[in-house]
């Protein structure tokens, strides 16, 4: 069985390599950072040496790394926003996976996206459309990691299903990956937050685990079902510390970037859950 390499969410202040630092210096084995300003689709222009220097020290770490698009990116719903808001969409999802290849990460997670469309399937065929155009032309290693949804913002991105689906459907599928949010899992219904062995079955049938590229380990502040994006801590919320650990016991979790987004501990980083999650190894 592969190691389970638990990190968190780091912060890329003073550069990318910084953040690789970061993640070893609080127990991590893996990290997630924001490529660019989370809030924005501008592009960055980023140093090429820190970004090799991000590599350099993972490798010599053994250290995983995912990046996240920023917020602003839906690829269900961006050709409806107009041309010039989707070419500039296109083109920050290129950056991010440029900085992402650079830095030696895995790939770049990418909500699934939602759309207030009347025909829910043009939401779909603008996911396709968005991730082929990001794509053509990639040659680098770094991936798109469409990540699950709660169901928040309506029922797109809930399935294991529409995940595959879209994997299948575009014109790259050895250029995407998924990204399993516990939480949104939990919270849209799709993982029952105990021993799930459905689940297990489910994925293993479909072969979402073996593109499944990183995690979010998060609990939910919210019940089963209850199509709510509120992260936990491990073990402070309706998932509770059973679920948890048997979420990191299995086999398709093993071996990649598995990542903490919730709330920091009394020292402001995640090293206290990361010590929680690494005793019951």
């Amino acid at each position: 069985m592969p190691k389970l390499l638990i990190g968190s969410h780091v912060s890329t202040r003073g550069g990318f390599s910084k953040a690789a630092v970061r993640a070893r210096e609080q127990g991590g084995r893996s990290f997630q950072y924001f490529p660019k300003n989370p809030r924005s689709l501008r592009l960055k222009e980023w140093n090429a040496a820190d970004a090799a220097a991000c590599k350099a020290y993972s490798v010599k770490h053994e250290i995983q790394s995912i990046g996240h698009s920023p917020y602003p990116v839906n690829p269900a719903h961006e050709r409806e926003r107009g041309q010039e808001l989707y070419e500039l969409t296109v083109a920050s999802l290129r950056n991010d996976l440029d900085i992402a290849e650079a830095c030696g990460s895995k790939g770049i997670v990418v909500h699934f996206g939602h759309t207030h469309a009347s025909d829910p399937l043009e939401g779909y065929r603008n996911i396709i459309g968005c991730l082929d155009d990001v794509l053509e032309g990639w040659q680098g290693k770094a991936k798109i990691l469409i990540e699950n949804q709660a169901g928040d913002h309506g029922p797109m991105g809930t399935t294991l299903e529409e995940m595959v689906q879209i994997r299948q459907l575009c014109q790259y599928p050895d250029s995407i990956g998924f990204c399993l949010d516990t939480c949104h899992a939990y919270a849209a219904g799709l993982w029952n937050g105990g021993r799930d062995e459905a689940l297990i079955e489910k994925g293993d049938r479909m072969g979402y685990w073996p593109a499944l590229c990183g995690v979010h380990l998060n609990d939910s502040k919210y019940p089963y079902g209850s199509k709510k994006d509120r992260h936990a801590r491990v073990g402070q919320g309706c998932i509770g510390l059973e679920g948890m650990r048997w979420m990191t016991e299995q086999e398709p979790v093993r071996g990649i970037p598995v990542v903490l987004e919730s709330e920091t501990g009394p020292d402001g980083t995640h090293r206290e859950d990361i010590q929680l999650i690494l005793s019951w190894q």
